[in-house]
């Protein structure tokens, strides 16, 4: 774009849309960040982020401050679901950053949302609008004005949906749709590292695979906390909520028959919460003319890749750099979206595929499984988004 001053709108400022913030604010472009929250803060607990996202982190400058909130897993491991016992183990940790170059970080996600807070505030203060919710937006061939709740209404020259799985910009976008329950229900918890018997967790990224669920933990702040989300399968599910309080006797009723370690963890955690997994299918189209969409907005999937977050940021800094190499917003965002829609659509289905690799420890070829598993991740950690084409040929600067 040649005018940098013209302001590119961001709705929601989730990971995805403090990351593509500061990615565009670094790349010397106004930004206005709009978040229907009174507070700034995010929703969750544990965040895993693999080389191929914390290669745009370092991009942005961001290394010291997570790693000081931070914790690097030596290695990310599978286990029985009632023996314990470890069927598979690959390295992360030193290994990471041997292979792909980059650290693989297991971060709390309110801490990871204040590093990218601050990070914004420091290049571009007041960029963040709190309590500003987007109802709608029109669009020009000069521009797009979003409106907000109240009579607000702001202008800028391109504006990004990147406001989560129930997008107002996407319904514009598209019409109504309803996200697809994928019959999977999840459960979260934090527990205490000091409230567990010592060695009880290790320092990996542990994946319990069992029947007809599966279980995750891992450390996150420095190894004070621990991580614990549990998947079982249930037939229904009518809500969808990352803030849904559950008593921790029916969490502990889901996993009845679970190794003793698990259940330890349970008991442990001094609250639980309890939410439907739901996704989408690909989508052929993010945007039109002057609007797109990042993230949950356009490729919501399940966590089985522990993806999510990162594909994100890969949209993140792909966007900024389409934005910058290209004089037509309109060129920009197709090349964007060229550039990202298979890539997120292959990662969706793979998280889905995991339903029955995870749910399912007794399959007879689970080891030819786990050495596609592995090859899974080395295709996603091993992706340098740095190295695309972001020019569109039909677009030349």
């Amino acid at each position: 774009m040649q005018d940098r001053q013209q302001t590119i709108i961001v709705a929601g400022a989730g990971l995805g849309g403090l990351t593509l913030a500061l990615c565009l604010a670094r790349a010397g472009f106004a930004v206005t960040v709009l978040e229907q929250a009174k507070v700034l803060g995010e929703v969750g607990a544990g965040v895993q982020i693999s080389a191929n996202g914390s290669r745009v982190l370092y991009h942005l400058g961001l290394a010291a401050a997570l790693n000081a909130v931070g914790f690097t897993p030596e290695r990310g491991e599978m286990r029985h679901w009632r023996t314990g016992e470890t069927l598979s183990s690959r390295p992360l940790g030193k290994a990471s950053e041997e292979t792909f170059g980059f650290p693989y970080f297991h971060l709390h996600r309110a801490d990871f949302h204040a590093v990218l807070a601050d990070a914004l505030e420091a290049v571009m203060p007041g960029a963040i609008q709190l309590n500003t919710k987007v109802e709608g937006f029109e669009q020009t061939n000069g521009g797009v004005t979003v409106r907000a709740r109240g009579g607000q209404k702001i202008s800028g020259a391109v504006l990004v949906g990147c406001d989560g799985i129930h997008s107002t910009i996407r319904k514009q976008l598209f019409g109504p749709d309803a996200p697809r329950y994928t019959g999977c229900t999840a459960w979260r918890a934090t527990v205490e590292a000091g409230a567990l018997p010592k060695g009880h967790v290790r320092p990996v990224a542990s994946n319990w695979i069992g029947k007809g669920g599966h279980f995750v933990h891992y450390y996150m702040r420095r190894g004070e906390l621990v991580n614990c989300v549990g998947i079982i399968e249930l037939d229904q599910w009518q809500a969808e909520s990352w803030s849904s309080e559950g008593k921790k006797s029916a969490f502990l009723s889901d996993f009845a028959h679970w190794h003793d370690d698990v259940q330890t963890l349970i008991h442990r955690a001094e609250s639980c919460f309890r939410w439907g997994l739901f996704d989408r299918d690909p989508m052929p189209r993010w945007g039109d003319g002057r609007v797109t969409l990042l993230g949950d907005a356009c490729h919501s999937m399940l966590p089985f890749m522990a993806q999510g977050a990162v594909m994100s940021l890969e949209d993140a800094y792909t966007l900024a750099q389409c934005l910058s190499l290209n004089r037509e917003p309109e060129v920009a965002l197709q090349r964007y979206e060229d550039l990202r829609r298979e890539r997120t659509a292959t990662v969706q289905q793979m998280s889905r595929d995991n339903i029955q690799f995870f749910h399912n420890a007794e399959i007879p070829n689970l080891v030819e499984r786990m050495s596609s598993h592995r090859e899974a991740h080395m295709w996603l950690y091993s992706f340098d988004v740095t190295e695309q084409e972001f020019a569109s040929s039909s677009d030349p600067v």
